[in-house]
């Protein structure tokens, strides 16, 4: 397991975002615009590849939006190693890189069935459900330093 932070429209950013359709869009019958690809340039494009075929595994993006809180989004990992503690070693990962870069809270969209998933790392709740890409989310956010 290699995680790593890369540059946008590299080759590298071409595979991740080959992962972010197939797990996010896809099932929802939906495609990237290039607008949604221009919100992607200046943020920390943070991915995971597996040992074995050094394929990208896991992604997530880190958005600054301000000098002390991060947003995740467009958490995704492969269908095929769901469930094998990727999802945990990415959150880990994006984490780390908000720490760094000196982020005290991270703030993310989550879909209701993944709300129980970042519950276990401690990132709360905070108000209603809502409609994001036509299913339902919780914003959630997690204070890094307590």
């Amino acid at each position: 397991m290699h995680p790593q932070i890369i540059k946008y429209r590299s080759p590298e950013y071409e595979e991740m975002l080959a992962l972010r359709t197939k797990i996010l869009r896809e099932p929802l019958e939906l495609t990237f615009t290039q607008e949604d690809l221009e919100k992607d340039k200046d943020d920390f494009l943070l991915v995971i590849r597996s040992s074995g075929t050094q394929s990208i595994v896991a992604c997530c993006i880190l958005t600054p939006l301000d000098k002390k809180t991060g947003k995740l989004r467009q958490m995704a990992v492969n269908d095929t190693v769901q469930k094998s503690g990727l999802g945990t070693a990415m959150l880990a990962f994006a984490e780390y890189v908000a720490t760094k870069e000196g982020f005290e809270k991270i703030t993310l969209h989550a879909r209701k069935v993944a709300v129980g998933f970042y519950k276990k790392y401690n990132y709360k709740i905070i108000g209603d459900e809502f409609e994001e890409v036509g299913i339902p989310h919780y914003e959630m956010e997690k204070y890094l330093i307590e």
